[in-house]
């Protein structure tokens, strides 16, 4: 890799560092390219992305951004899971996938400048996306005017109701 090819790869992981929700680095020694490849397509899904990275460039590239916290540990065979959009997503997916193959371990995950352990990030794959938390506050939000509008409902149709008896108490009397 010369030297222009390094300072693009350093600019490219600075522009993911920036713009991350979460990052997440694990161990992937051992798994095979056919795996990885559905690890990465998988990931891709959620609108995450996942890179093999040299450690060097990261702790380059990540000088300066809230993730300079992942430094100390950019050690061994790493690759960085980043997400722009919804950490949750991307968290069930590693922990998922780490699940079914032992050879990815999540080493460590930083969000908003702190370290998350993997316990967290276990943690935060169990947690409702942010569409089911918008759709259960939509849901609990509406419960109050639908209740309102039946008991509104509720009174012409008890109107109703005695009119009827009467009608039928008429009709039985005539």
């Amino acid at each position: 890799m010369n030297r222009t090819e390094k300072n693009e790869e350093i600019k490219l992981l600075k522009d993911k560092f920036s713009k991350a929700q979460l990052a997440i680095l694990a161990d992937y020694k051992g798994i095979s390219s056919n795996d990885f490849n559905d690890f990465r397509k998988k990931l891709r899904e959620k609108g995450s992305t996942i890179k093999v990275i040299k450690n060097r460039l990261a702790k380059i590239a990540a000088q300066g951004t809230e993730y300079e916290v992942l430094v100390n540990h950019l050690t061994g065979t790493v690759a960085l899971a980043t997400t722009e959009v919804e950490p949750t997503a991307q968290a069930k997916v590693i922990t998922e996938f780490a699940k079914s193959n032992e050879k990815v371990q999540i080493k460590i995950a930083a969000m908003q400048g702190k370290l998350i352990s993997v316990q967290e990030v276990e943690a935060l794959a169990k947690l409702p996306s942010k569409e089911e938390l918008i759709a259960k506050l939509m849901a609990s939000m509406q419960a109050p005017a639908q209740n309102f509008v039946s008991v509104l409902a509720q009174i012409p149709r008890q109107v109703v109701n005695v009119l009827a008896a009467i009608r039928d108490q008429k009709e039985k009397g005539a």
